[in-house]
């Protein structure tokens, strides 16, 4: 089965950095912040799906 969590993560945070991206946007910015937060939920909803 699909894991939905996992798939909204992954699309928020490839929209988020195509718009930073394209924007040009520096570190510090909420989006880039935003991407470092969706990193660590995503590290570790795969260690926890892994064990």
């Amino acid at each position: 089965m699909a894991d939905l969590y996992l798939k909204a993560l992954e699309s928020e945070r490839r929209k988020l950095w195509a718009e930073c991206r394209l924007k040009g946007l520096a570190q510090g910015t909420p989006e880039r912040l935003r991407i470092e937060e969706l990193d660590r939920l995503l590290a570790a909803h795969r260690t926890k799906a892994a064990g």
